[in-house]
């Protein structure tokens, strides 16, 4: 008798103790104080699947971890895809995660255009699409974009080169763009071209590298065509090989006296270095100013060393952040803040854009030690003394 009043009270407090775990777990809250949608989350279903371009560029590696730390942190479920370069690919990971019962699509288009049938796959089966970083063009199937200013870090990279041009005109200056498939290509170079062509037009600057851009150095707008055909003749496809081969090849083609101190419009930070590296090997070549983007940790030490003049740091902590609270809006039933809209040629999109800040020698500490982004561990070499006004540099170059 005494064993079996043992068992039932064993059996009740195992009760109680259920009980007990399955009130706290529907009460559960995420880290804003939201509910998460338990019915997914206890089912082992995916709610947000995100799908980014490749794993063999930092930044999205980089991304990746943001997405994952911040969505787990806030009690959602979530899968990272990557498409590697794949439209074809790209459109599985979606039909993947949507028959993982995704609530929210956060994706990064390797083709602006192509991804259009993939995303209207994800609406179609009741997905709210979020479009990171890169637009996706030509349906209007994106609910949401969450995005970079792209014609400031195309201004910035420009505005960048003029102020640290040498002195005189005539200047070269050699000019690469992001793939042409990509949207954000197009308005990169637009921002660029809006700071850069009056010094083409006057003569301060010398297109050397493409003829369709020297054919329209006196128009200040460019129609999306003609942008178009530029993006089209100076493509690196966001592919540091390519970007290497074509600034061999347009080396190769001019003469010493297309060279000496030149200006070099670098779309990104892989880009940047691959390109950097044919120009500082150039015996003729004397120095070279280039831009870049993403602050990616091999370029951050390329500028500590002096090989690559700048870069323009977007915070991809804050842009994942940002895409994060878009997604737990619509999971919790609420309407994501935005500040703008982009046309994607069929609907205006609303947007929410992020700042960005231009980093160079003389700020590496403040821009991305100070703030966390980075660790002072991460590089070789501290950043002596700001870089004078003519920031040109060289595979040799020193901090002057």
């Amino acid at each position: 008798m005494k064993k079996k009043l043992i068992s039932l009270l064993c059996v009740a407090s195992l009760l109680i103790g259920l009980l007990a775990g399955c009130g706290s777990s529907g009460s559960a809250q995420t880290a804003n104080g939201a509910k998460p949608a338990a019915d997914k989350s206890a089912s082992g279903t995916i709610q947000v699947g995100i799908v980014l371009p490749t794993k063999d560029e930092p930044r999205w590696l980089q991304d990746q971890a943001q997405f994952e730390s911040i969505l787990s942190d806030a009690g959602f479920t979530n899968q990272v895809m990557f498409s590697q370069g794949s439209s074809a690919t790209e459109k599985t990971n979606v039909e993947t995660l949507i028959s993982k019962g995704i609530s929210v699509l956060i994706i990064c288009a390797q083709d602006g255009a192509a991804a259009a049938a993939a995303v209207e796959a994800a609406k179609a089966a009741g997905v709210t699409v979020i479009a990171y970083d890169r637009l996706i063009t030509g349906t209007d199937a994106v609910d949401y974009y969450v995005t970079f200013d792209s014609f400031a870090v195309g201004a910035a990279q420009g505005q960048y080169l003029v102020d640290n041009a040498p002195a005189g005109s005539g200047i070269p200056l050699y000019l690469y763009a992001g793939a042409a498939t990509d949207n954000n290509a197009f308005i990169f170079f637009e921002g660029a071209w809006s700071v850069l062509q009056p010094k083409i037009a006057d003569g301060t600057f010398v297109i050397e590298n493409s003829s369709e851009a020297e054919a329209l150095q006196n128009k200040a707008e460019l129609t999306r065509d003609e942008v178009g055909k530029i993006v089209g003749q100076v493509t690196t496809d966001w592919d540091f090989n390519v970007a290497k081969s074509k600034a061999e090849a347009n080396l190769t083609a001019v003469g010493a006296d297309k060279k000496g101190d030149v200006l070099v419009l670098a779309p990104n930070d892989g880009t940047a270095r691959s390109i950097a590296d044919v120009f500082a090997a150039d015996k003729d070549v004397s120095s070279y100013v280039i831009t870049g983007q993403d602050s990616e940790k091999a370029s951050v030490q390329y500028v500590i060393d002096g090989k690559q003049s700048m870069t323009v740091f977007k915070d991809t902590r804050t842009l994942a952040a940002d895409s994060v609270a878009m997604a737990m809006s619509i999971l919790n039933g609420e309407t994501p803040k935005t500040d703008t809209t982009y046309n994607n040629g069929v609907k205006d999109v609303p947007a929410k854009q992020t700042d960005i800040v231009v980093v160079t020698k003389s700020n590496v500490k403040e821009a991305l030690i100070d703030s966390e982004y980075y660790d002072a561990s991460d590089f070789t070499g501290t950043p002596c003394r700001a870089m004078s006004k003519s920031s040109s540099v060289k595979s040799s170059c020193r901090c002057r």
